[in-house]
């Protein structure tokens, strides 16, 4: 078999391959008796015809044609395999000749996985930030859940500062209302800014029944663009108000939320913060160190149906995320006023970074021999089926042999990272 390779621009190589006749003989004799067993042929058994018989059966041509199939299966893969390549999806396969008694010759077009030229790692190139929270960190938080267990009566009073007030408002752009600018029964507590500056204090002073007219500028920066930066007119009715009483910050609040005493309340609050801030930080330190690898290494063209699958896998984390919080996909694209193909087109770029960054993990992996034993997979696994004791969908998952080998894989890039942290990081 004659393999001729050949470099092709977005990461395919194109193979040339040619097999002498002598090479294409052993797929003649199975398609012969595939033939054999599908065609009934006089004096012999299903299978049982030998090749002579089939080609004089069916003609030499028919044959010929029939063992191309399983020719080009077997020796595409011993091809890819001489060439050393790492395949990306399936192969674009053309015939270039195919005559009884000739040399038989196929192009096959293939996406490779893109190849890395690691730079040299800078050693101690990182700082990591410690947490420093605060007493006001902690006080935030305590006030958040003495205001979310606050007691409300109803009251025939003006609307003032920490009033739960309801109401219903409509929104006009050049006296054209607003599409989604209408709301009814709008429950709102006044000073939390949940709105845009300046809505809330219009309230102030407003009675149950009472109307007011009045704009306000949108900031610059605001979410909807048809609105950024543009004066908006609002017609609002005060519904309800409801006075807001929050309870005393006392052991029985703590017990409340789940503390014997509001000492330990602010400790375990305290701990809670510094984790999520050191988590924050070691989110932070992967990002810009795997960037940094990124940036020093030298990567080959990145086939686009790889960024496809990257894409789409990253469209498939989104639609389970949102779906997690209870929204639609469709609604999402809606409120971002994009429809799924730009949106995939957003994507790429990112695509593109989390391929090479996996490239780049691997390389490291085998330059530093970074390996995961059988053992520390059978821990992990025992760790999840800790976590999600009774579910029989995750045992059933754990139990499936890509799982494993996925788990691994996990795990590698875990180490990979934990190496590269006590490398670059002071």
């Amino acid at each position: 078999m004659n393999v001729v390779a050949k470099k092709l621009p977005r990461g395919q190589v194109e193979l040339n391959i040619e097999l002498t006749v002598d090479e294409y003989q052993p797929f003649l004799a199975i398609a012969a008796k595939k033939i054999s067993a599908e065609l009934k042929i006089p004096g012999f058994r299903p299978g049982k015809a030998d090749l002579a018989t089939v080609k004089k059966t069916v003609g030499e041509a028919h044959l010929w044609e029939e063992a191309l199939e399983g020719a080009v299966q077997k020796t595409f893969v011993k091809a890819v395999d001489e060439q050393k390549l790492i395949t990306v999806g399936a192969p674009q396969i053309d015939v270039v000749k195919l005559a009884p008694g000739n040399p038989i010759s196929y192009k096959a077009l293939v996406s490779i996985m893109p190849e890395v030229e690691l730079g040299e790692i800078p050693p101690k190139y990182f700082a990591k930030k410690e947490a420093d929270i605060k007493t006001d960190d902690v006080k935030k938080i305590i006030t958040d859940l003495q205001k979310s267990r606050s007691t409300e009566a109803k009251v025939n009073r003006a609307a003032a500062l920490n009033d739960k007030i309801i109401i219903n408002f409509h929104t006009y752009l050049d006296k054209i209302p607003v599409d989604n600018g209408r709301q009814d029964k709008f429950p709102l507590v006044i000073g939390e800014k949940t709105f845009i500056p300046g809505f809330e204090e219009e309230l102030v002073g407003l009675s149950a029944d009472q109307e007011k007219e009045f704009q306000l500028k949108f900031p610059e920066n605001y979410h909807q663009k048809n609105l950024a930066g543009k004066f908006v007119d609002f017609k609002v009715k005060m519904l309800e108000v409801y006075e807001l009483t929050p309870p005393a910050l006392n052991d029985d609040f703590a017990k409340a939320i789940g503390f014997p005493t509001m000492a330990e309340a602010e400790t375990a609050i305290k701990e809670n913060l510094k984790t999520e801030a050191d988590q924050k930080e070691n989110q932070r330190l992967e990002d810009e160190i795997i960037e940094k690898i990124i940036d020093l290494s030298k990567f080959t063209d990145v086939p686009d149906n790889l960024i496809d699958s990257e894409v789409k896998k990253m469209i498939e984390e989104l639609e389970h995320n949102l779906a997690h919080q209870g929204l639609k996909f469709e609604d999402y694209l809606v409120h971002l006023k994009k429809n799924k193909a730009e949106l995939m087109l957003d994507f790429s770029p990112q695509a593109i970074k989390r391929i090479k960054s996996a490239v780049a993990l691997r390389k490291i992996r085998e330059n530093n021999k970074i390996e995961v034993s059988e053992s520390e997979v059978d821990e992990e696994i025992k760790n999840t089926l800790a976590a999600y004791s009774g579910n029989p969908d995750v045992e059933k998952s754990v139990g499936q042999v890509a799982y494993r080998s996925y788990l691994k894989n996990v795990l590698a890039a875990r180490k990979v990272i934990d190496y590269l942290k006590s490398v670059m990081v002071k």
